[in-house]
């Protein structure tokens, strides 16, 4: 539905020049060429997005048809924009917007000011107009409803039955909660099979029919590898995100400095194709899952090493920052071991800092590089069931610095306090 709007003027060439600047955003318009015309059209049609109107008109000024077109309920809802050629002063302008005005546009107007207010205007409209809908649509759902509560208290017996169903149906809830749970060791073999089926038979087709298909067979070939490929690493990431485990596993005192040296060895033919230099000061013993602690400093260091800069070898820096945090049950202060990744690759602007954590969420979508868009959501998931939190800072061509910040607690506190963790299939 193109949106309406009420243009009112006694002058023939600003209702054309108001037209004009408008026309190219699709708006359907109605004019008038006074005040008492405006208020003839209104009395038959309501359902205006808004009112552009000028102020100095004969007979009734701008104000005047304001205050008289606001008197009506259904007109109340219509915002008014004032064209005038004059600066009020303070007193005028409360008064235009006593009379109804949410705003004033000054002569000779600018097209891209009238655009950008009208722009505003028009999009709450709409956005208005939806959410009646909806609400119509929510009046019919709860009438409905009500109609359906009164039919069940009727009926007693219908009310009983009601709630066996209900005993029946969460005893199904329980039981398909028990099933999700082992969903993923199913799924891993369930959905990666036939992946690993595919490539092991295109593979046996391209051994066996690379010398007779041209060069696309040959690029087709190696299309549905790299897709299968990607289609393992994604059902793999996804069910490594979303498993959780029913036992409560156990935490252990992790060395992470060798944990990350046992990372940097697993990695040690990317670093050295692209010359890394990896600077890695000592850190702490920490209690914690060694398996997920493996793989979310796995992936900052892998996607530090990602995605670095064209010909610039990368620098990475894996550093430790201790810092107290007040804020703990009791007023006993919780202490955090902050562990910095630093690199000097891409980077990434700082306003998307919360959004990189969030899943297939991948910035530099513009650069040919592999991966699923998972690793920092699963970094952010890890951190969290460590009861600790994860953070960037980052500017774009500059580099990244993530920021893990995990708890330094007894084997007692994790035991009393922590959550179920993800369980890491590495």
């Amino acid at each position: 539905m193109q949106p309406k709007i009420l243009l009112v003027d006694d002058r023939e060439d600003n209702l054309l020049s108001i037209e004009s600047i408008l026309e190219p955003n699709g708006y359907h318009f109605v004019k008038a060429r006074s005040g008492r015309e405006a208020l003839k059209i209104l009395l038959t049609e309501f359902d205006f997005a808004m009112i552009l109107m000028d102020v100095k008109m004969p007979n009734l000024n701008g104000f005047e048809t304001a205050s008289l077109i606001y008197e009506r309920d259904k007109l109340k809802h219509i915002p008014t924009i004032f064209i005038t050629a004059n600066n009020f002063g303070d007193e005028n302008m409360y008064k235009g917007y006593q009379a109804g005005a949410v705003d004033y546009i000054f002569k000779p107007i600018n097209p891209d000011v009238l655009r950008a207010k009208v722009t505003v205007l028009v999009d709450l409209y709409q956005k208005t107009h939806k959410l009646k809908v909806q609400e119509q649509k929510l009046i019919a759902i709860n009438r409905s409803l009500e109609n359906e509560v009164k039919e069940r208290i009727a009926s007693e017996e219908k009310v009983k039955q009601l709630n066996q169903e209900l005993l029946v149906n969460i005893e199904r809830l329980q039981s398909v909660n028990k099933e999700l749970d082992r969903f993923a060791f199913m799924a891993s073999h369930d959905l990666q099979e036939p992946l690993r089926k595919i490539r092991l038979f295109a593979n046996k087709l391209f051994v066996k029919y690379k010398d007779v298909v041209d060069d696309g067979g040959k690029a087709d070939f190696e299309r549905i590898q790299k897709s299968a490929e990607h289609m393992q690493s994604l059902i793999r990431d996804i069910l490594t995100f979303s498993k959780i485990s029913e036992d409560m596993q156990e935490f252990t005192s992790t060395d992470i400095t060798s944990t990350i040296k046992d990372i940097l060895t697993e990695l040690d033919d990317e670093i050295k194709t692209k010359q890394a230099q990896i600077t890695l000061d000592k850190l702490p013993m920490l209690h914690g899952n060694p398996g997920l602690i493996r793989l979310l400093f796995h992936n900052l260091i892998n996607n530090a090493l990602k995605y670095s800069k064209t010909n610039v070898p990368p620098e990475i820096s894996i550093r430790v920052d201790n810092q107290t945090n007040g804020q703990h049950a009791g007023d006993i202060p919780q202490k955090y071991c902050r562990i910095l990744v630093q690199d000097n690759g891409m980077g990434f602007d700082q306003k998307y800092a919360e959004e990189v954590f969030g899943m297939f969420k991948r910035l530099h979508t513009e650069v040919k590089l592999e991966g699923t868009g998972i690793g920092l959501a699963l970094c952010k998931k890890i951190a969290e069931h460590h009861k600790g939190h994860i953070s960037a800072l980052s500017k774009t061509g500059e580099g990244s610095t993530f920021i893990v910040s995990l708890p330094i607690e007894s084997k007692e506190e994790f035991q009393r306090e922590r959550s179920p963790v993800v369980t890491a299939s590495l």
